[in-house]
């Protein structure tokens, strides 16, 4: 077990560990790029770093990525950082089942694994023989595998494979019981689901379409729509059959999924995070004379599919109801009027649901944790899931015929278990739990509810050792999200444990924009109030300071994605209030990030657009790339961004960098460096080996601690 670790804290003025003088960056050129949005100038000095692939940015990177190495190398924390968080993932780590037919797929990790394999078993609770080991593709632990999906008999396993961490994901079929790959391979696809049809001749899918100027290697453009295709077994994928296209709207993409008895192929097409329809093909007709029919068209709220029954299909939906509700929709009366409340709205809003052995399991947020209760399908309520602890649940495969489901439990200081749970009766059964070597008892969760500025009550949770003295010096990171409808709940991580138990303390805010209570929490924190997002994370910096926890000298803030966005924001908002800041993978530039693809242009449900007259003018109110103070000097900076990023592409990034950099770099007596570390072989935070992670966790912990005053001894 870890030893005890004492902590001293640096005074506001004596960033001696983290100043670097005559810290030189990178040359980085300005350009004359000026742009008109709706009469209004917008200097763009740093365009040229959105051809990321140029030699010019590339040894940009090179050179960047060895100042960063050089800074952090030097500081004490990289080392324990690194060693504690080898051994604190030194633990095996299974994923969820997949069943059918009797077999069962999950992921696993013995622990020093640089990726997980998948195993096939007859019985959950027993290991299994491992079918699928990306070692096997590239030793590097680059190659990762995704998604994956066993045929209705369980004989074959669809499943797709990263490299290098990209989203662009290849598809493979493998017989379960040799082990050998078919001929099968399907490409130019990213975040589909495989669904296959019930007598095992093939799957369902969604790709891109190929870009006919490529010539050569095939290339596929995500600047356009996905289309839904069938790929028959033992075929070309140049023969798939395209079942469905949008024809009438550029931003919407379809992804088809069987239902369960093979009856009919549900189709969600997807524009934004807010709103979706539903349309349907009848699967028990002779092959071609059945259209694609729309279902649910109304654009008014979101439309989960969880199952059907008979010809009632069972929907989890935002419309009329921003918590949530339980609606069955009958194909026989489609109308609103027809439609069946099968559970209503509650005081709680629903974040997942599925239909299992005819029920309904509904899992709930309850004040940022997870509640877990059972349904009959009348809407009659059948069992309260008695959970471990408050925090949060995950998974629930199955079928409406099927009389299990298995979930994963987890909170702060509880690694990973899975659960068996009989829907029938509500009974649990552990499975599996994960083992790190820490003690939970030399740790405490709080939580507490803060007013933002506009007087919105906002929970957040703060975690930290025991025997730590509130003195309001103590080294402190404040992580938020605050964006598309996502809800941060407890969870364990190694890495946010080697930080606490170092003596850290960790905080993290429920903001607005995500889901935490519902749509309304979710929109209020979009498009023109975005802008709550930020002062609810400002008004959790300052309950922090203002109860005796932490102070401005030892607080760091953190995110990823759109937390990327959201510290930068914030740092640009209230530096003062920060010792350190670490945006991750972050967009960065706001008025040209729909320029990225198609699928950062959906990014709009949330953002909003520049195209948009009024809504450019509030995203150029706080685009983090945007509104840099010029000679100001900021705290610390470690900015993180993956060149194989294809999602947050990395030059939001490197303008960030660039442009910081160079409004900080001439400030007299400025020396917080402004760092730039930027992994050549990742993507955008899934499918990173173990070393990747354990190189960038040690890397911003490190940094972090000697901004804030974590001092090891």
């Amino acid at each position: 077990m870890l030893g005890w670790f004492g902590v001293v804290a640096l005074s506001a003025m004596q960033l001696s560990a983290v100043d670097l003088p005559n810290l030189s960056y990178p040359a980085a050129r300005r350009v004359e790029q000026i742009d008109i949005y709706h009469g209004v100038a917008v200097a763009d000095p740093w365009r040229w770093m959105e051809d990321s692939g140029s030699a010019e940015v590339q040894t940009w990177v090179a050179a960047q990525n060895q100042l960063t190495e050089r800074y952090i190398a030097a500081l004490p924390a990289r080392t324990h950082f690194a060693t504690r968080l080898r051994a604190l993932l030194d633990h095996e780590r299974r994923g969820l089942p997949d069943r059918e037919n009797g077999v069962y797929a999950s992921t696993w990790n013995p622990g020093q694994a640089e990726q997980d394999v998948l195993r096939i078993t007859r019985d959950p609770a027993e290991a299994g023989t491992v079918l699928i080991d990306p070692a096997s593709f590239n030793a590097d632990g680059t190659v990762s595998l995704g998604e994956f999906k066993l045929s209705p008999d369980g004989s074959l396993v669809a499943y797709s494979l990263s490299d290098g961490g990209s989203d662009w994901k290849t598809w493979h079929v493998r017989d379960t019981a040799s082990g050998r790959d078919s001929e099968d391979a399907i490409v130019g696809t990213k975040f589909t689901p495989v669904s296959w049809s019930r007598d095992g001749s093939g799957f369902y899918y969604s790709r891109y379409p190929l870009d006919a100027g490529s010539g050569g290697e095939p290339l596929y453009d995500d600047s356009q729509q996905v289309s839904v295709y069938y790929h028959r077994l033992g075929t070309a994928q140049a023969a798939d059959r395209r079942i469905y296209a949008i024809t009438d709207h550029p931003t919407r993409d379809p992804y088809a999924q069987v239902t369960a008895d093979g009856r009919f192929l549900i189709i969600s097409v997807e524009d934004g995070y807010v709103t979706n329809g539903v349309y349907y093909q009848r699967l028990d007709e002779p092959q071609g004379s059945s259209a694609v029919i729309r279902l649910l068209d109304r654009w008014d709220g979101r439309y989960d599919f969880l199952g059907a029954e008979g010809e009632d299909f069972y929907f989890l939906t935002t419309q009329s109801a921003p918590l949530g509700r339980i609606i069955a929709v009958s194909l026989s009366a489609p109308e609103l009027g027809n439609w069946r409340e099968v559970v209503p709205e509650g005081l709680a809003a629903i974040a997942s649901a599925a239909l299992i052995g005819g029920r309904l399991v509904i899992e709930y947020v309850q004040d940022a944790h997870a509640e877990l209760r059972l349904f009959k399908l009348n809407g009659e309520p059948a069992a309260n899931v008695q959970l471990s602890g408050q925090g949060s649940v995950a998974g629930f495969p199955g079928t409406p015929e099927d009389p299990e489901t298995f979930y994963t439990y987890t909170d702060f200081t509880t690694p990973r278990a899975t659960w068996r749970l009989n829907t029938a009766t509500g009974a649990t059964t552990p499975l599996q739990q994960s083992r790190p070597d820490i003690d939970p008892e030399r740790f405490t969760t709080r939580q507490v509810f803060y007013t933002s500025r506009d007087g919105t009550r906002v929970p957040m949770s703060i975690v930290h050792r025991k025997d730590l003295l509130l003195d309001g010096q103590q080294p402190t990171v404040l992580y938020g999200y605050g964006g598309f409808n996502v809800s941060l709940m407890p969870a364990f991580s190694a890495a946010r444990i080697a930080w606490i138990e170092a003596g850290g303390i960790y905080a993290q805010a429920n903001l607005r924009g995500g889901g935490e209570y519902g749509e309304a929490w979710h929109l209020a924190g979009t498009k023109l109030n975005k802008q709550n997002v930020f002062d609810d994370f400002i008004a959790a910096a300052e309950w922090l300071i203002a109860n005796g926890v932490t102070s401005p000298p030892h607080l760091a803030i953190w995110g990823g994605s759109n937390g990327g966005s959201l510290v930068g924001a914030v740092l640009n908002q209230r530096p003062e209030l920060f010792a350190a800041a670490v945006p991750a993978v972050g967009v960065l530039d706001m008025l040209r990030y729909q320029t990225a693809s198609l699928n950062a242009r959906k990014w709009a449900s949330d953002f909003g657009l520049s195209d948009d007259p009024v809504e450019f003018a509030a995203l150029r109110a706080w685009s983090p790339y945007h509104n840099i103070r010029e000679g100001y000097c900021y705290p610390p900076v470690l900015i993180q961004a993956d060149a194989n990023d294809d999602r947050v592409v990395a030059w939001h990034s490197y303008k960030y960098a660039a442009a910081l950099q160079a409004a900080q770099s001439g400030v007299k007596g400025c020396e917080r460096p402004v760092l730039i570390r930027i992994e050549t072989r990742a993507g955008h935070g899934a499918g990173a080996s173990v070393s990747k992670l354990v190189d960038e966790y040690a890397a911003q912990w490190a940094f972090v601690a000697a901004a804030t005053g974590l001092i090891l001894r």
